[in-house]
């Protein structure tokens, strides 16, 4: 960003035209930066740290011979990336307050690790992956009752770039493997989304996390209301026309595929430990029957079964995409998938196939590094253009972080 305490001094005079000259000269500075310049600018824009002399002009050189891609890859070397931009950036995805100010945790250290593997970022909605600081520190082991292992390896200050390392997520959370859930599963979501409720928020923050888009923005009145639970009134305040033209708007089509949750939830004791910093994961299995429903679906999905009774009652974990249908077609479904399935890792696939999730990535990244929102029709085609260099590079984050910033460089 400019500073116009370079160009502004005691000596101008002349108000307003004098400050607007001031700014003037800022832009005219911008427009014009050498590699030298773009080259930091790429470096404090990924790593949020300056660059060391050596590695400045290795970025500058690459620059001025046309590889400019080459210089953003190169700043994403420097741990500053993990460590800072990509925790402070996945941070408020781990929490319902959406703060960036959160311990590292299994969630944001899942998404760090993938990142830095060059992997398919889709896969952090469906794969059993999990990253855990290498065992070799000697940090406390991973829990699924704490926090522990990743507040030591945040704490201690070591690189996450070279002391994550990947895991088998069902090997360490005890879930088989079919269950598993990239980050959805992870601790830290279940602690802030599967936590108490309906399971409801699990659906709402995946949405808004990795779709960019929340309930209000894709509510569907149109669609059939057979599948909304019983929780929900079908008169609020004895008048039907709130449910008819709002409620089914949302319930509509969440409460089919949160059914893909019917069998998680996260257990603490209330009295001992109110913030839940001790609960863990659950998952039912066959051998988990609810003796009072003759299946495995957790007791919440049949909470005030009395609101109304003629609801639906949830049997197991299948779950149906009726947004296929509809104004929510807009979100890009993948016609290679069926739209329907069992469990949350079916429907993790079913969000990360979607056009949403690759345009709802490209748009996060371009606002982390370019420190704005896309603004005008240049924007608008870069992130485009971004979102098809995203697909054919295999989904890896890398790329659109390397692409924002070039394009950024000049600001």
């Amino acid at each position: 960003m400019c500073e116009l305490r370079r160009t502004w001094s005691p000596t101008i005079k002349g108000g307003c035209t004098s400050l607007l000259a001031a700014i003037f000269a800022c832009q005219v500075g911008i427009a014009g930066a050498g590699p030298r310049e773009q080259a930091k600018r790429i470096h404090d824009r990924i790593a949020g740290v300056p660059p060391s002399a050596v590695v400045l002009d290795d970025m500058a050189s690459d620059i001025q011979s046309g590889s400019a891609l080459n210089a953003a890859y190169t700043a994403m070397e420097d741990s500053a990336f993990f460590d800072v931009t990509l925790k402070n950036m996945v941070a408020p995805w781990t929490n319902e307050a959406m703060s960036k100010f959160v311990p590292l945790n299994d969630y944001s250290a899942t998404v760090i690790g993938l990142v830095r593997d060059g992997e398919d970022f889709r896969k952090v909605l469906f794969d059993d992956v999990l990253y855990i600081a290498d065992p070799s520190l000697g940090l406390p082991g991973y829990s699924t009752s704490n926090n522990d292992h990743y507040e030591a390896l945040e704490n201690a200050g070591m690189s996450l770039k070279d002391n994550l390392v990947r895991v088998n997520q069902s090997t360490y959370n005890g879930l088989p493997s079919p269950a598993t859930a990239g980050v959805i599963t992870s601790r830290a979501a279940a602690r802030a989304f599967f936590s108490a409720g309906t399971n409801r928020a699990m659906f709402r923050f995946t949405l808004l996390n990795h779709m960019c888009n929340d309930l209000e923005q894709v509510a569907d009145v149109t669609l059939p209301p057979d599948r909304i639970r019983q929780d929900v009134s079908r008169s609020p305040g004895g008048d039907s026309r709130v449910f008819l033209n709002s409620c089914v708007g949302c319930h509509s089509g969440m409460d089919p595929m949160t059914q893909a949750f019917a069998y998680y939830d996260y257990e603490y004791d209330p009295n001992t430990d109110p913030d839940g910093t001790l609960g863990r994961l659950v998952y039912n299995t066959t051998n988990d029957i609810d003796p009072a429903t003759g299946t495995r679906v957790q007791a919440k999905y049949h909470i005030n079964a009395t609101t109304f009774e003629y609801g639906y009652v949830t049997p197991d974990d299948h779950w149906d995409n009726y947004w296929r249908s509809g104004a929510n077609r807009s979100l890009g479904w993948d016609q290679a998938l069926p739209g329907s399935g069992t469990g949350a890792k079916s429907l993790g696939q079913e969000f990360a196939h979607s056009e949403a999730f690759a345009e709802c990535q490209v748009t996060k990244v371009f606002k982390n590094v370019c420190l704005r929102s896309p603004s005008n029709s240049a924007d608008r085609a870069q992130l485009t253009s971004m979102v098809n260099s995203f697909r054919s590079h295999g989904f890896d984050l890398k790329q659109v972080f390397a692409e924002s910033a070039v394009y950024c460089m000049g600001e």
